[in-house]
């Protein structure tokens, strides 16, 4: 039996992705699903770079828009909401393309990741265990904490992406196998489809250029106004939501200033620290691109595409 074509379309943030998925969607007849782990939330526009509706237009978009920025999806709510979308598509006929950075979420659709059960109550109560050691013992505590359960995880996980430290800690109390251990066994894996993998790249001094240019037209587009609007509905730091670049770094600065719909209007001890969080975006977003391309170069099959 043939297995289904599937394409991906991968890369750093601000390569260009998504100019290039919908030139190649148009060509071959295929529509796009987002595996965006921020576009799919709803109001998170200007911060995730969503695809404007004149694009959106041009081709078929899925994963996009599919649910209130309060839910906190994971990882399998994210792979079985994407295969639902690619399945629908090979069905009319068409080539699914799927669009994004994330590696995980990537190998996730394309190897039928197996999530283990979870009880999401002792998970719960771990998790807020690790975070408070975090509040009183910071990052680097949680760290040697990981390298005494899962060596391997050091060499993947960064110390500074506390979030995906505290969760290998977790899934080893809940599991009491190491998350590397489980991750390798899910690499063996074969895919049901018959994919190509392309991933984007540019030089590295450009790339840089085009994820700063990108920040500051996020910010001149009106951001600030953006995560305004999510805080005063309610939407909590804590959310997988919120936590995304862009708008973790701008939360506490929007939440304690009534208005910022008018950067000329703020005070200039306001606009040092504005400037100060614009720059930690932009750092963030450049380190992000590091990891995103330190991932793709270990990965085999992989067509790189020189922009």
């Amino acid at each position: 039996m043939m297995k289904p074509k599937l394409i991906i379309v991968a890369g750093p943030t601000a390569v260009g992705k998504t100019e290039y998925a919908i030139e190649l969607a148009k060509k071959i007849d295929g529509e796009i699903v987002s595996l965006d782990s921020v576009q799919v939330y709803k109001g998170l526009d200007i911060g995730s770079a969503k695809p404007d509706k004149e694009q959106r237009k041009k081709v078929p978009h899925y994963m996009i828009d599919e649910v209130e920025p309060t839910v906190n999806l994971n990882v399998k709510d994210y792979k079985d909401m994407a295969v639902k979308y690619i399945d629908m598509i090979i069905g009319k006929g068409k080539i699914p393309i799927l669009v994004g950075g994330s590696g995980f979420y990537i190998n996730a659709v394309l190897y039928d990741t197996d999530f283990l059960y979870e009880d999401e109550g002792e998970a719960l109560k771990i998790r807020k265990e690790l975070e408070k050691d975090f509040k009183e013992k910071g990052a680097d505590y949680l760290y040697d904490m990981l390298g005494q359960i899962d060596k391997e995880s050091l060499s993947i996980i960064p110390k500074e992406n506390v979030r995906r430290v505290i969760r290998a800690i977790e899934f080893y109390r809940l599991h009491g196998i190491p998350i590397s251990e489980h991750n390798e066994k899910e690499k063996k894996r074969e895919s049901r489809f018959d994919y190509t993998f392309y991933v984007l790249d540019v030089d590295r001094e450009e790339l840089y250029n085009r994820i700063n240019e990108r920040v500051d037209k996020m910010i001149c587009e009106g951001l600030l106004v953006e995560v305004k609007r999510l805080i005063n509905q309610g939407l909590s730091k804590d959310l997988n939501s919120m936590n995304s670049i862009g708008y973790k770094e701008l939360y506490d600065f929007c939440e304690e200033r009534k208005a910022v719909d008018d950067i000329d209007k703020l005070s200039a001890e306001d606009k040092e620290e504005l400037k100060a969080l614009i720059e930690l975006i932009k750092q963030h977003s450049r380190n992000y691109a590091k990891r995103q391309l330190t991932w793709f170069r270990a990965q085999k099959n992989i067509i790189w595409v020189q922009k």
